[in-house]
């Protein structure tokens, strides 16, 4: 059980960046503007395994990047339900993501380098 525990926080801690950093990519690679619905649709793994990133853990990530300036939002009527609140990337989020992916790059070699067991004699 404790084991659990220390794996849930242990995959919280390393999700807190990374999301940000995949929903510039997902705002990214999208033609149309998405509501969170959506998103979290994409999110999904393509098996029985549980989301890694929840519903509601997208929403106040969302907000973030949209108070730093790197998302966009409109809130617009639905035909079927409440208003949805549509999320485009900015140019600062384009920008912004360029620069992550580099970032990303590094830390990811340097993970792998470690983990993959070429690191340096000690």
């Amino acid at each position: 059980m404790e084991d659990q525990i220390i794996n849930k926080k242990f995959q919280k801690e390393l999700l807190s960046g990374i999301t940000s950093l995949v929903l510039l990519g997902i705002m990214d690679g999208s033609e149309e503007p998405m509501y969170g619905y959506q998103i979290t649709k994409l999110l999904e793994p393509n098996s029985d395994a549980e989301p890694i990133v929840k519903q509601g853990a997208l929403y106040p990530v969302l907000r973030s990047l949209e108070k730093n300036g790197l998302l966009s939002s409109n809130v617009e009527p639905s035909v079927s339900g409440p208003p949805r609140r549509y999320y485009v990337i900015t140019e600062t989020g384009r920008q912004t993501l360029d620069e992550w992916k580099g970032i990303w790059q590094e830390i990811k070699s340097f993970t792998e380098t470690i983990l993959g067991g070429e690191q340096h004699d000690k």
